[in-house]
């Protein structure tokens, strides 16, 4: 799926993956909810990417980082209606729920959040716009980006017998969780292998 342009059966390629992939839910107690879009778009060249935002700097948290759309659950939001829903605010791309074409394993965070990660399917002709407010820029990234075997680090950190996740893509490197749900986005709905990444850590400035 990493080199597919055939956008019909990239689409294909990924539903049916998600369809064979059983999502783990975490427990959430005493953790805030959110979700997020990992959504499958076109980039500037025609080729097969997905949106990954830099957070505006006038944010209180996680201000200036890596980020995929999404957010906090509303009362009586699912993590399907949250992600679309942030999709939309953060960079006005709308999307049904139809076009959800699954999601993968819930993440809790050293923050105190659990995120859900939805995966989305936005086609290579949307619009987005970004909100200033909440989005410094948005890249769309190449799907072709994730296939290298080095383009995900494992890497030890004290106080864990479990590695940290970097990604190293947007001329940059992205740490967890955003690494840890590109991630395993990669092995899920790309490469169609069933590769967990609940117990791989953040960097120590982010548990907090």
């Amino acid at each position: 799926m990493f080199f597919e342009r055939d956008f019909d059966r990239l689409r294909d390629g990924i539903a049916g993956n998600m369809a064979a992939f059983e999502p783990q839910a975490a427990r959430a107690d005493g953790l805030k909810r959110a979700a997020v879009a990992i959504a499958v778009t076109a980039d500037g060249e025609g080729a097969p990417a997905f949106f990954l935002t830099k957070r505006a700097p006038r944010l209180n948290a996680h201000s200036g980082q890596w980020a995929l759309p999404g957010g906090r659950l509303d009362p009586g939001e699912n993590a399907i209606a949250a992600a679309l829903r942030e999709m939309d605010e953060e960079i006005g791309v709308r999307l049904p729920e139809s076009a959800v074409l699954g999601l993968l394993d819930d993440y809790p965070t050293r923050s105190g959040y659990c995120i859900t990660p939805v995966v989305v399917w936005a086609g290579p002709g949307v619009t987005a716009v970004p909100n200033p407010d909440e989005v410094a820029r948005l890249h769309r990234i190449p799907l072709a980006d994730l296939a290298p075997d080095d383009v995900v680090e494992l890497a030890p950190i004290p106080d864990s017998e479990h590695p940290l996740v970097r990604v190293h893509i947007a001329e940059s490197h992205v740490h967890a969780p955003t690494a840890a749900l590109i991630y395993q986005f990669r092995e899920v709905a790309l490469a169609g292998r069933h590769t967990p990444v609940a117990h791989l850590q953040q960097p120590k400035w982010a548990w907090k």
